[in-house]
């Protein structure tokens, strides 16, 4: 049985990925500070504005101005041509401390452990079909739009400018990636290029060296059609925060929770039990016990416990999906105080996640990635 599936990635300096990056880089400056630090914060931009907004309790400070003009310039708008410039873009700022009536169902007392920021449900999943137990096609997404970003930086293509997008289009045999059907590519460019030559760097120098031999003569390749991307970034599109959420996670193929992650600290569970979720799956297919595996919890504020756990294999287990959850709840504690102890969520590491995706990334500050639960869970499971 064959069948096609699709998942997009966009590049850093995507309008919606400012946005997620602005906010952790504000969350990861007030952690440094105050590893306590309550942050919600939501960015948004068009043309040559930004504006800051959300909840901060903290004991530390963060220079708003400062950190954004930063985050800019990382990402590359520091070209005046650009029409958005990290020294020319007005930045405005509304901040105000969390409403005590969150406040007090999270924060722990002698008689009350830390309960959920809000109600809602997270989902985590894993699958065998790469080497990072993320779906390819979501994989395959984010190393194009990396490659676009490290050519543009490198200097190997010089006329690439900040935005962009991909998508990966797969073709799946019986359960299992075949090849890539199709690969679309926005790129934004300097005006004095000409489209064929767009298209062959692009070809050359980012889609053959990532997909290599998935892709064959039958693969389509979209790149650049319309014919002219020299407008990009806030200037042709509005940004926010929290607007990718599909490609923060599983590219669709996995489920995603109600709520978005950048900006918000670890006590908020739409980010804290996304992460543990997905520490849980993979740890599931790590070890060998499913090739898929779908978690889910759900929360009420101010509660610790969860409401409901539920794990779904697709039919891939090796043991029952009952006897599945029974592992999990031995041993993964999904109280909020515990996932961020076992996963060191108050640490200043977010302005990485918040773009190319949170999950199937092997750097040291992804503590969700570890598989330091597979061996436990193998011989627990027999």
């Amino acid at each position: 049985m064959k069948k096609l599936f699709t998942s997009e990635s966009v590049t850093e300096g995507h309008p919606d990925k400012i946005c997620d990056q602005i906010a952790d880089a504000l969350l990861d400056e007030l952690l440094k500070q105050d590893p306590n630090s309550r942050v919600a914060i939501e960015a948004l931009t068009t043309q040559s504005l930004i504006v800051v907004a959300g909840e901060v309790t903290t004991r530390g400070y963060a220079d708003v101005q400062g950190t954004v003009r930063r985050v800019l310039k990382e990402i590359g708008y520091e070209r005046p041509e650009l029409g958005f410039n990290y020294d020319n873009a007005t930045i405005l700022v509304s901040l105000h401390e969390q409403s005590p009536d969150i406040s007090q169902g999270v924060t722990s007392t002698d008689a009350r452990e830390q309960g959920a920021g809000d109600q809602g449900m997270m989902f985590g999943y894993a699958t065998n079909e790469t080497p990072e137990l993320m779906p390819f096609p979501i994989t395959y997404a984010h190393a194009l739009t990396r490659r676009l970003a490290e050519a543009r930086k490198k200097g190997e293509i010089k006329w690439l400018r900040p935005d962009g997008k991909s998508q990966v289009t797969v073709e799946y045999e019986n359960g299992r990636p075949k090849r890539i059907d199709n690969v679309v590519i926005a790129a934004q460019h300097d005006p004095d290029v000409t489209h064929e030559q767009i298209r062959m760097e692009i070809l050359e120098k980012v889609i053959k060296p990532v997909c290599g031999t998935f892709v064959d003569e039958r693969t389509r390749m979209h790149i650049n059609e319309t014919g002219r991307f020299v407008l990009g970034g806030p200037v042709a599109d509005s940004g926010l925060t929290g607007r990718k959420v599909v490609v923060d996670t599983y590219g669709a193929m996995g489920g995603s929770g109600g709520g978005a992650f950048s900006g918000k600290d670890p006590s908020k569970v739409d980010r804290s039990a996304a992460y543990a979720t997905r520490h849980i799956a993979k740890n599931v297919v790590a070890a060998g016990l499913a090739d898929r595996c779908e978690v889910q919890v759900a929360y009420a504020i101010g509660i610790a416990k969860p409401v409901s756990i539920a794990v779904n294999t697709f039919g891939t287990g090796k043991v029952s999906d009952e006897r599945m959850l029974e592992l999990i709840e031995k041993y993964f504690d999904m109280r909020p105080a515990k996932i961020i102890e076992r996963l060191q969520l108050r640490r200043p590491i977010y302005r990485k996640t918040a773009s190319y995706g949170h999950f199937g990334r092997n750097e040291l500050e992804f503590t969700w990635e570890r598989t330091d639960l597979a061996a436990t869970l193998r011989n627990e499971a027999g």
